[in-house]
């Protein structure tokens, strides 16, 4: 008998970290092997990504996943019944042609990533994902980038900027990364509290951005580290995920929190003016996702100074990682499994990163929950950096945490990659 063949896939309707129905995915082997995997979904997402099975209507606003599940366990579970987990290229082969559609959309992207990676997970039991994925690789720990500030979509735009996040760059393991990230995140809510600034939570666990534009959220973020001891560039460095595609219309981009209307040119002479001002080590998507020219021209300027990442401008596509390489736009990619569809595609985009050398950040969604895979896929791929949101809020901190009990398994205190790796490295 084949241990690993599939003998059972079931799923089941949970709920996100946005109150939102979502889809998790119980996989059954042969020979005993269980595993389980829940969907996460992005409240900014590319035009280009999978797309999720909603069922539609007044019900729970529209976003029930009765749909999705179905598929789950009528369709999905038959055509994957017998099937070796271990061959996960199989398997996501046959999810993708189950489905039929380039957008995935006929099952639903939420069906097909939740039961690819409980797949994975069934196929390495009784050993966690990562030590599977890394076979004979030495793994090492994601450097991670954390938010302290979040807004754009989720923080309903009172900032254009989506996300104000740190990177512990002079860390020299992940068990003290974190603790550095949480010093910033203390004292940036005893500096906004000071201000009569201190609101509630964005979607992904950091502070409520209560600014009047969105270069002060950058003065208080440099001013936190500095409030811990730290030195800004040298010991923790900023990141900004810009989400351009998200306040781009008609040409132009509008900047509604700073009053300020800009095209192409206006928007990187802004970008490049705060990364000379400020320790900014990654930038993602600081263009809107059809801007090709605009991103072109932005990593000619720092490209070889900052990281700059493609989210919405190569939603996890190999094929959008090389011709990318070839134009010289961005020089990172953002890796999410569900934005691919399956964990075969998300890793094809990885592998595209790296023969091109790009940079390469498996990343969460801002609806999340407790499934921590994405921590397995960072270690277990090799891949050098992470972001899953804040350090708050139970759905981030189980993988932040996820991370801890990896480094005391590797019993190396987790170390984390070398300066040299990233563009900030000669700073």
């Amino acid at each position: 008998m084949n241990e690993t063949r599939i003998a059972t896939v079931h799923g089941r309707r949970v709920w996100d970290s946005r109150g939102r129905p979502t889809v998790e995915v119980e996989v059954a082997l042969a020979g005993g092997g269980r595993g389980r995997a829940i969907a996460p979904a992005g409240a900014s997402t590319g035009a280009g990504e999978a797309v999720d099975r909603r069922d539609g209507g007044r019900r729970l606003g529209g976003w029930d996943v009765g749909g999705a599940v179905a598929s789950v366990d009528g369709e999905i579970a038959q055509r994957l019944a017998g099937m070796d987990a271990a061959d996960q290229a199989a398997v996501d082969a046959a999810l993708v042609g189950l489905d039929g559609r380039p957008d995935r959309s006929r099952l639903g992207g939420n069906a097909l990533v939740a039961t690819s990676m409980a797949v994975a997970h069934a196929a390495a039991w009784p050993e966690p994902l990562w030590r599977r994925l890394a076979g004979d690789r030495e793994p090492c720990l994601p450097l991670p980038e954390v938010q302290i500030f979040g807004g754009g979509a989720h923080a309903s735009r009172r900032v254009d900027v989506q996300d104000f996040m740190v990177v512990p760059v002079g860390a020299p393991d992940y068990g003290t990364a974190l603790e550095q990230v949480a010093e910033v995140y203390l004292a940036a809510g005893r500096l906004l509290a000071d201000a009569g600034r201190l609101q509630g939570v964005a979607d992904e666990g950091g502070y409520w951005p209560a600014f009047d534009g969105n270069e002060p959220a950058l003065e208080l973020l440099v001013r936190a580290i500095e409030a811990t001891g730290q030195t800004p560039g040298r010991d923790m460095a900023l990141s900004l995920d810009v989400a351009a595609s998200q306040f781009y219309r008609e040409g132009l981009y509008h900047l509604e929190s700073d009053g300020r209307t800009l095209d192409t040119d206006g928007l990187c002479e802004l970008l490049l003016g705060w990364i000379d001002r400020y320790p900014i080590a990654m930038i993602e998507d600081p263009l809107a996702e059809h801007d090709r020219e605009g991103f072109i021209a932005f990593t000619r300027a720092v490209g070889e100074r900052v990281q700059v990442v493609g989210d919405d401008y190569l939603v996890t596509d190999a094929a959008h990682v090389a011709v990318a390489a070839e134009d010289g736009a961005c020089n990172a990619v953002l890796v999410k499994p569900n934005q691919a569809g399956t964990l075969t595609e998300a890793h094809a985009a990885l592998e595209a990163a790296r023969a091109a050398g790009f940079g390469a950040i498996v990343s969460a969604r801002s609806g999340e929950s407790e499934d921590t895979t994405v921590v397995d896929l960072a270690v277990g791929w090799g891949a050098r950096q992470l972001k899953v949101g804040s350090i708050t809020r139970g759905e981030r901190t189980a993988k932040w945490n996820a991370g801890l009990r990896i480094a005391d398994a590797l019993g190396s205190g987790g170390p984390l990659p070398d300066r040299a790796h990233f563009p900030w490295g000669a700073w």
